[in-house]
């Protein structure tokens, strides 16, 4: 039975020294140390995380979604009818992220977490539909804590069933209109930050339509009051069900000690609930990318996370964490097939 309490409860920091032991490995490869940069940071963390020598090639992104009864404030610049038909999109294999996967081998796991609008039958899609999108959090909270629990615990079991199946680094991924102005609620929320300084334009609204999305996640955080000290509170009070899931994704790989590459400012806002529920969490936690989103920024600082990548991307959808997929993989490489300065017979530093 997976729980919110259970997972939270299987989360624990690496053991201490384990990141100075594989980078004291790495000092022995035949380079000058520290020569590689993040390159060696990343195989680091990957080590300390596992507890083995580090290893991608599993890999698997998850791309939740959901619809948001926020964008009835005219928060975005297209309709709830994307959100299905992105779904669709992504099952045929059309999308972003699916030409992004297929580059670095990653497996692509496309589920429903509450979408509106009716999504034609595939074998490929998973449904665990919680609803026809949150409701509107400017005017009430997106949904209740047992189903926001209910998200959290249904992301969990998907990343636990690819991780059994060999799944060795897992990624998030996103599609929902009006997930933007959730996330900003819920970076607003845990993180204490002035509500224009986290908002952004989104899929791309005009000056307008910026100052209603503004206008809205300020009158969700006053009307709903989420606990920052509990992220499931600020989650059913302003999140989204695919955000929901996205938090399980984190805490399900956090719990089995498998990276999860966080893609941009939706995951970042799943990033903020996951470790205000598990604060070891961040541990097992990858920012592939610096999104567009000032929002994104802000949790990134937060969460304590400094990016691989900075490519002005916001798309969204697991694009970024697919692009950070060929970097692990790179890193870990490097850990595991260098030659040493013995093994290769070369003089090390005098």
């Amino acid at each position: 039975m997976i729980s919110v309490a259970a997972l939270r409860d299987a989360i624990a920091a690496p053991p201490p020294g384990a990141a100075r032991a594989a980078e004291r490995h790495l000092d022995t490869l035949t380079k000058p140390p520290g020569s590689l940069g993040r390159l060696e940071e990343l195989a680091a963390r990957l080590v300390a995380l596992t507890g083995a020598p580090p290893r991608v090639a599993q890999p698997v992104i998850f791309t939740f979604a959901a619809d948001h009864g926020v964008v009835a404030e005219g928060v975005s610049a297209y309709p709830p009818s994307v959100t299905a038909q992105m779904v669709e999109n992504f099952l045929r294999g059309g999308a972003a992220v699916n030409v992004l996967a297929r580059d670095c081998g990653a497996r692509v796991v496309v589920a429903d977490f509450g979408v509106a609008n009716p999504i034609g039958d595939s074998a490929a899609l998973v449904r665990c539909s919680l609803g026809a999108g949150t409701a509107n959090i400017a005017r009430g909270p997106a949904m209740t804590r047992e189903r926001a629990e209910a998200a959290i615990e249904a992301g969990a079991r998907l990343v636990m069933g690819a991780i059994d199946a060999g799944a060795d680094l897992v990624a998030t991924g996103d599609m929902g209109i009006g997930n933007t102005t959730a996330a900003s609620a819920i970076t607003a929320a845990v993180t204490g930050a002035a509500v224009d300084t986290v908002t952004g334009r989104g899929t791309g609204v005009d000056d307008d339509g910026w100052r209603r999305k503004v206008d809205a996640v300020r009158r969700a955080l006053a009307v709903n009051e989420p606990d920052a000290r509990d992220g499931v509170d600020v989650l059913a009070k302003v999140g989204g069900f695919e955000i929901g899931g996205l938090v399980g994704v984190i805490l399900g790989g956090a719990a089995r000690r498998v990276p999860v590459a966080l893609d941009g400012f939706i995951a970042g806002a799943a990033a903020l609930v996951a470790a205000t529920v598990a604060p070891a969490s961040v541990h097992a936690m990858f920012a592939s990318h610096r999104s567009a989103e000032p929002g994104h920024t802000r949790a990134l600082a937060h969460l304590g996370l400094v990016p691989y990548l900075d490519l002005g991307l916001r798309l969204g959808e697991g694009t970024g964490a697919a692009l950070f997929v060929h970097l692990a993989r790179a890193a870990a490489r490097v850990y595991t097939e260098m030659a040493t300065f013995k093994s290769a017979g070369v003089d090390g530093p005098a």
